[in-house]
């Protein structure tokens, strides 16, 4: 193998090393983000504790989950508005919010605000 040859197959060596760094890298700092994402989803704490800011908020035929969430996060009742809508994407509330006026406390969970949104759906379920 003369020098050229070796220089070349060092070269190719130093950058394959190189981007398997920044691949692993990458891989772990989303695969924690992700992770974390999830474990958030099932996990996470009331904004403040006992006894809370409590805000109205209205529902109406029109509103979309997604508005209901960015609505949430805009009053400080919940910390991530895209975290409220996976919770609310697997939560057994569902396509089951009512229109109306509800009172809801930076205290609770996204859970309970979710069921208080929900009036009836903890029947529906038992009946089931």
């Amino acid at each position: 193998m003369n020098f050229k040859q070796l220089t070349i197959t060092l070269g190719t060596i130093i950058v394959k090393v190189v981007v398997a760094y920044f691949i692993i890298i990458n891989v772990a700092k989303y695969a924690a983000t992700a992770y974390d994402f999830g474990f958030r989803i099932f996990t996470e704490e009331p904004m403040t504790g006992q006894p809370g800011i409590t805000y109205n908020v209205t529902i109406t035929e029109e509103t979309t989950p997604k508005q209901v969430a960015n609505a949430l996060e805009e009053y400080g009742l919940i910390r991530n508005q895209n975290l409220f809508y996976a919770q609310y994407m697997v939560s057994e509330y569902k396509d089951k919010f009512v229109p109306g006026n509800y009172d809801l406390n930076t205290s609770m969970t996204a859970e309970e605000m979710m069921a208080v949104m929900s009036p009836g759906a903890d029947e529906e379920e038992a009946e089931e």
